[in-house]
């Protein structure tokens, strides 16, 4: 059981680093009274940069029967919504005769989503 903790710490050392620096600059910040948005942006940052937010994803599919679900479900909408978003745009800029632009958006679209999928398989490998 030690080594399974232990293999865990070393795996997740940065993700869980970042979690402890997420909470501490959230306290701090709301208790000195520092904006929202810098906040939130400091948040955000650290989360990036610490693979905290993929990891946070990971734990949930840890727990029994129902994480993998969970994180199933966290995971996929935002993909889902991206493109939708992106087939409603391109049926209302057809319709407008805008059919040229409509297949560079498509490109940035495809490209996005790709980057984000090989951007979170790295960020599990390294």
């Amino acid at each position: 059981m030690w080594l399974r903790l232990k293999k865990f710490f070393v795996e997740y050392k940065y993700a869980i680093i970042a979690w402890v620096l997420i909470l501490l600059f959230s306290l701090l910040g709301i208790h000195y009274g520092l904006d929202e948005h810098v906040i939130a942006g400091v948040v955000v940052l650290i989360g990036i940069l610490g693979q905290a937010f993929a990891a946070l994803i990971a734990w949930v599919g840890f727990i029994p029967l129902v994480g993998p679900i969970i994180a199933k479900v966290l995971a996929l909408p935002f993909i889902w919504l991206l493109n939708g978003v992106g087939y409603l745009v391109s049926l209302v800029a057809i319709k407008r005769g805008y059919a040229k632009d409509v297949v560079n958006y498509r490109i940035i679209t495809v490209t996005l989503i790709v980057g984000i999928t090989i951007g979170y398989i790295i960020g599990k490998v390294i």
